[in-house]
């Protein structure tokens, strides 16, 4: 049996110590990703027990259900800390990312203690397949509702279509994985190569007089 709980504890502690002794991005980078591993943990919760209200098994759950629960459960600390802080509109892509970091890495590691870490190649496909779909997912969040919220009349619905695209996205990649031959490597391979398009353009727009944030 793995017991989550006491690997996100294990982890948690060396970030809670260290932002007694840092401050400024570090301290937000840091405090972000110990959340995105909290959220990680409840999104398990959460998932599994619409899985048990609806009786569906893994690969449907996969497709239909973990993709929103994740998501939403993400996009919920942006949410609070934009309105209850009010950042500027160019901290909330490092705040976001860093939530998809600690999700992902959180994710990753009780993956290893569950399956082990000899095979190199799948940890590797995983890692740059998983892990980069909610870093994908992050990006677009994080300066999506950026965004959105320097306009009033589009935050509503502009979040909600951030979350749908990104739930999107997340169901769209839990089924090519689910697929055979050249769909499953479609499917591994299509994170990292739109977070590749995206820093493409982000180097690109400013050189054409359009802000990336």
């Amino acid at each position: 049996m793995t017991y989550i709980e006491n690997i996100l504890l294990c982890l948690a502690i060396p970030l809670i110590l260290s932002l007694f002794f840092t401050k400024g991005r570090t301290r937000s980078f840091t405090l972000f990703l110990g959340i995105g591993m909290g959220v990680c943990l409840l999104s398990a919760y959460v998932s599994s027990f619409f899985m048990g209200c609806y009786g569906v098994g893994s690969v449907i759950a996969a497709i239909e259900i973990t993709p929103v629960c994740e998501e939403v459960m993400k996009l919920l600390p942006l949410l609070f800390f934009l309105l209850i802080f009010e950042p500027e509109p160019k901290e909330l892509p490092g705040a976001a990312i860093a939530i998809a970091a600690g999700f992902a890495t959180f994710e990753n590691v009780c993956y290893l203690t569950e399956n082990g870490a000899e095979n190199f190649t799948f940890l590797l496909i995983r890692g740059i397949s998983a892990g980069a779909l909610h870093i994908l997912c992050g990006i677009l969040s994080g300066f999506g509702i950026s965004h959105v919220f320097r306009r009033r009349w589009l935050a509503l619905t502009g979040t909600v279509g951030i979350l749908g695209a990104c739930t999107g996205l997340h169901a769209i990649y839990n089924l090519l994985i689910t697929a055979d031959g050249a769909w499953k490597t479609a499917g591994y391979l299509f994170p990292s190569a739109l977070i590749l398009c995206l820093y493409l353009a982000k180097r690109l727009l400013p050189k054409l007089n359009i802000s990336f944030e």
